[in-house]
Formats: structure tokens, sequence, C-alpha cells
């Protein structure tokens, strides 16, 4: 995965030996989106999942990976609101902190997040552009280990599309 910051953004770009319309299906398609998004040992199930311009999606991410330490048992509500969707080219959407009844937690930043399906030679590169509201929300982001999360959700992502 290669990842750029700049600024108040972060770029990410991952390649993946799949179509540009089934990579979409994978991030756009509830069930899909369970079976891989978070972490690795984190399990995610969604409360909520409208996708269209307008729409809601709400989700739990919890740690079910004993070696996690502290981490073990730890759940993470957030809840986004799509703003576009480009299928099978680009969805947008705002992804923000929640509590289990999706009340945003002011607290934490709110990202801006715009998701692109670039076809390319053998398969499709994601590119995630995430922006906060200043540099110092990104550093803080990234030093509570946000980059190394979207990674290893990458790499899980390439495992359940091989399977």
């Amino acid at each position: 995965m290669r990842t750029m910051a700049e600024g108040n953004t972060l770029i990410t770009e991952r390649t993946f030996s799949v179509s540009q319309e089934r990579l979409f299906q994978a991030f756009t398609n509830s069930n899909e989106l369970e079976a891989w998004w978070g972490p690795e040992g984190w399990q995610t199930e969604n409360k909520r999942f409208e996708f269209e311009p307008g729409g809601i999606w709400h989700y739990c991410m919890k740690c079910e990976d004993e070696s996690q330490g502290d981490f073990y048992g730890m759940e993470s509500w957030g809840i986004g609101k799509f703003k576009e969707i480009q299928a099978p080219e680009r969805f947008h959407y705002e992804d923000m902190f929640s509590d289990q009844q999706g009340n945003v937690n002011a607290e934490m930043p709110a990202m801006d997040i715009k998701v692109e399906f670039k076809p390319t030679d053998g398969g499709t590169m994601v590119v995630t552009t995430t922006t906060f509201d200043s540099p110092e929300t990104l550093e803080k982001m990234s030093e509570m280990g946000m980059i190394e999360g979207y990674n290893s959700q990458m790499t899980k992502l390439t495992n359940y599309l091989s399977e």
C-alpha cells in the first residue's frame, strides 16, 4: 500500500487483481463489507447500511482476537453519511465516531472520505483520500494507528477477494 500525507489529507493507494466492478461491490454491498472491514482480529457488523446519496452507514467494529490484549472485546462504533455515488468509479462519504445509537462523538474527528476505483493492467487500484479538519488531526489519527489499521484492513480485503 502506498501512503502519502499532504497537510490535512491522507491518500492511500492499493491495487487488487479484480475488476473495477468487483472491487466496487466489495466496498458497497453490506454483507461483503462486513466480511472484511476493520483491522485484522476485528469483526464488523452493519447496523444500518443505505448505500445511496444521503444514506446512512452505522456500524460497529469489535476486537475478537484475544492476542490483542487490552483491545480484546473493545467496540468501535462509527456512522457515515454517503454524499455522492458514481458506480463503479467512486463514492464519497463522511465518517464519524459514534455510539450504539448513532450519536456522533464530537470529541473525535470527522473524516471526509473519497474512494476511487481506477482500472489498471491486471486489476483495479483503490485510491482513498481522507481529509481531516487540520494537519494536527491527521497526525493524531496516524499516531493512534489509523494507517496501520487501514493497511491491515486492505490485507483482509485481498484475502477475502481471493477466496
